[in-house]
């Protein structure tokens, strides 16, 4: 009886294990299946600017104003200029609101130079870009692919992957930088309106402490982050968009998977750079 319970208690035991590594080994193959996806669709870019550049204009004014009766509402230029616009604003008055509490409200110019450009807009505009370019991507791509559209352009000679993938990735990295550009500008309306205009701050002593604290490289580095997240949110929405499988289900599973992924690209990429440029002297100094 004892044997017997022991060899079951082994058998159970190889069987857990023998289910991790074979989901251990799933998981590595699709992270293989992905790196490959990523390689194929960066080196098929100039093919895609030769051959599809009408697509890609195309695809420019569907991305940045969205399209039909979304065009006013819808478009990722809307989106992202009011999350950024309402971040900026709520981060003006949690900044006047904690200076205020140790008598030194006047630096809230600061406090919006310093946050802004460094973590709040680009954070916020990568999850505004997973939102709606990012997951519009993935759906238009999983239509494609369960509707076998993308299978017709193959039989048609046309390279499926190109004229999907590339042209979508190409018009997502020439739409983020004046994209990118409102967003940063927005953030700073919203904090200077709400410093001047809710709390009643000095527009000099506001003007004053933000020119003084904006520095111009955290600019550049805010703007080279935002462009690596973009690419990285194009590339993860457009493969899982391109790989789905199980009917309308499954590219609504499609997209979740791809927003979850991608958010994770950008809190990631966020992360890397902070420490990277950030993390030893942080590049400030407060003094006089």
């Amino acid at each position: 009886m004892a044997l017997s319970l022991s060899a079951g208690t082994l058998s159970a035991g190889a069987l857990r294990t023998r289910r991790a590594a074979a989901r251990s080994s799933r998981s590595w193959n699709e992270l293989g299946d992905e790196t490959l996806f990523f390689v194929e669709a960066l080196s098929a870019i100039p093919y895609a600017i030769r051959r599809y550049r009408r697509e890609i204009i195309r695809l420019i004014a569907e991305i940045s104003l969205g399209s039909g009766a979304l065009a006013l509402i819808g478009g990722t230029v809307v989106i992202v200029g009011f999350l950024t616009l309402s971040s900026g604003g709520t981060i003006a008055i949690q900044g006047f609101s904690s200076l205020g509490n140790i008598g030194v409200q006047s630096l809230a110019g600061f406090f919006s130079a310093y946050v802004n450009v460094r973590i709040a807009v680009p954070v916020i505009s990568g999850i505004g870009l997973s939102a709606t370019l990012g997951a519009g991507s993935t759906a238009q791509l999983g239509a494609m692919r369960i509707s076998e559209e993308i299978d017709a352009l193959e039989a048609m000679a046309i390279r499926a992957l190109p004229y999907v993938v590339s042209t979508r990735v190409v018009a997502g990295m020439v739409t983020i930088v004046p994209l990118y550009s409102l967003a940063v500008l927005a953030a700073f309306v919203g904090g200077r309106a709400t410093t001047v205009w809710v709390f009643g701050q000095s527009p000099g002593l506001y003007d004053h402490y933000f020119s003084t604290f904006l520095i111009p490289s955290d600019v550049v580095w805010s703007y080279l982050q935002v462009i690596v997240m973009a690419l990285l949110v194009m590339l993860i929405h457009t493969y899982y968009g391109y790989t789905a499988t199980g009917g309308p289900a499954g590219v609504g599973r499609a997209v979740g998977n791809a927003v979850r992924t991608s958010l994770i690209a950008v809190v990631t990429v966020t992360m890397l750079v902070s420490l990277a440029v950030y993390g030893d002297t942080g590049n400030f100094n407060l003094a006089g």
